[in-house]
């Protein structure tokens, strides 16, 4: 699995969403490795982005969001569940993707135990599952997916992409009003059953 390149994340955060989609997400543990295919992302894009993050500029939580690009940016949400995304963007320029849902090939065994779930369906189909299916915590936050670590991105050089007419782009989830809930920077493969729900 060859992993994506510094190049490949250094450009806008809705190009990167788009072109994530199909490609593996890897993560190496003392317990082997797990990967999912991802099939659901959003775009995150800082000062212009209400629903972003960074929308009012770097704080210490938000720091890994501003660079370099091709690390994660781990953040924890409803005071119990871990979220993952990839910086993406020019350096010094907020930017992220947030790995949605995916689906599981690599390591479902462990994914089944982190996540105490059976059904494969469920396993990465919402980003706080997909983020415990595959081991990511706190100590991930601003790991490099570059040069030898035990996280990375890489094409799937099994199942051909997904073309951009096989990607649809819609709203993303769990906004609110008035941040950037109205904004079509959510890509996933439709009728995917390994997407996240809508509650």
């Amino acid at each position: 699995m060859r992993r994506l390149t510094k190049d490949f994340y250094a450009r806008d955060a809705l190009t990167v969403a788009r072109e994530l989609i199909g490609c593996l997400f890897v993560h190496r543990t003392g317990e082997g490795i797990s990967a999912v295919r991802l099939v659901e992302t959003e775009a995150y894009r800082g000062p212009q982005d209400p629903g972003s993050h960074g929308y009012r500029g770097m704080t210490e939580r938000t720091r890994v969001m501003f660079g370099p690009p091709g690390r994660l940016y781990v953040y924890f949400t409803y005071g119990m569940h871990w979220c993952a995304n990839i910086v993406c963007g020019g350096e010094g320029v907020c930017e992220a993707v947030l790995l949605r849902a995916g689906e599981p090939v690599l390591g479902i065994d462990g994914m089944k135990q982190r996540r105490g779930c059976a059904s494969p369906f469920l396993l990465a189909a919402g980003p706080a599952r997909l983020a415990q299916a595959v081991g990511i915590s706190r100590e991930d936050n601003g790991a490099s997916l570059l040069r030898g670590g035990s996280l990375w991105c890489a094409a799937d050089e099994v199942t051909p992409r997904y073309g951009s007419g096989e990607i649809a782009e819609t709203i993303r989830v769990g906004l609110g009003a008035g941040r950037g809930d109205d904004l079509p920077w959510r890509f996933l493969v439709p009728n995917n059953r390994h997407t996240s729900r809508r509650r």
